[in-house]
């Protein structure tokens, strides 16, 4: 079974969630090719010649692909297809654009949030908002899948695959990007941090967002928050971490004030340990929480920075 990865990156550098997204395909199967689709990729593309794993890397370096745009991307693969029996990406905010365009063009249903695969055909993927998990079997000749990276180790590098450039995809397009807006931080990216910590409604303001900061520094953790404290405007909105934000898998993840809905534990239960401040004892957290805390927040959290402090944090 051949299967086509579609590699996560920033035109500069390769992100981890390539890794992770081929030791899903190799389940699938042993025939992995990766893609490389963006503008000025010449770096990116040596780096993903040494995933571990990976039989041939494709380029397709175009001015239209720099920020993946789904119609030059839905262009690039399609034709692609015809040499593959499925195309895999990262279950991430860029890959959600256009997989399910690929889809539709290839008139098959996609396969999304994969968290486990079973064979070539046959995936595991949450449902009701992670509350439970579905076996699928897909009967479709193609296979379109997203996967989600938290619930797959990386691939190594040592690998040498052979590198070839494809032809440009064929335009005109009616979309074309106009600019964006990022935050900018110090602070490790959400969705790549070894530690996260994470306020909920309990912090009562994003003024109290504060009390966090000091403690996420000393742990070189990243920051994030519930969709709770999102809705309320505490935080801006891509710090959410939840079925509707970003998924997360730290070595260590704090929630803070967080109750614990299974919208938000759905995206920080593949945490490897997890430990949460609440007041409330009852709160469902604590029913995943390794290391849990019954205690007041505004009290707790001063308490805990100085305690890091004396640690030489």
């Amino acid at each position: 079974m051949a299967i086509l990865v579609i590699a996560e990156h920033d035109n500069k550098s390769l992100k981890d969630a390539t890794h992770k997204t081929v030791t899903a395909a190799a389940k699938m199967g042993k025939d992995v090719d990766l893609l490389v689709a963006g503008k000025g990729v010449k770096d990116v593309a040596a780096e993903a010649a040494k995933v571990a794993g990976v039989r041939k890397v494709l380029t397709c370096d175009h001015a239209t692909l720099e920020r993946q745009l789904a119609e030059s991307m839905q262009a690039v693969i399609v034709p692609l297809m015809d040499g593959y029996d499925a195309v895999v990406a990262p279950d991430t905010t860029t890959h959600k654009n256009y997989m399910p365009r690929v889809a539709a063009k290839l008139d098959v249903q996609q396969i999304s949030s994969v968290t486990g695969v079973e064979g070539a055909d046959t995936f595991v993927r949450p449902i009701y908002a992670g509350n439970a998990m579905a076996t699928v079997k897909s009967s479709d000749a193609k296979k379109v899948v997203t996967v989600r990276t938290t619930a797959f180790a990386a691939a190594g590098d040592g690998g040498s695959a052979s590198v070839e450039a494809i032809g440009d995809p064929a335009g005109p397009f009616k979309s074309e990007y106009v600019s964006e807006e990022l935050t900018k931080s110090d602070r490790p990216e959400l969705t790549a941090a070894k530690v996260v910590i994470s306020g909920g409604r309990g912090m009562g303001s994003g003024e109290n967002f504060k009390l966090i900061e000091g403690i996420a520094d000393k742990l070189g953790a990243a920051m994030g928050a519930s969709r709770a404290a999102v809705d309320a405007g505490y935080v801006p909105n891509d710090w959410q971490v939840g079925q509707t934000g970003k998924a997360v898998a730290p070595a260590l993840y704090i929630a803070v004030g967080i109750s614990g809905a299974i919208q938000h534990l759905a995206g920080m239960k593949d945490s490897k340990v997890i430990a949460a401040i609440n007041k409330d004892e009852d709160a469902p957290i604590f029913q995943v929480a390794d290391y849990g805390l019954v205690a007041d927040l505004f009290k707790a959290l001063p308490e805990f920075e100085a305690e890091l402090e004396k640690a030489g944090y």
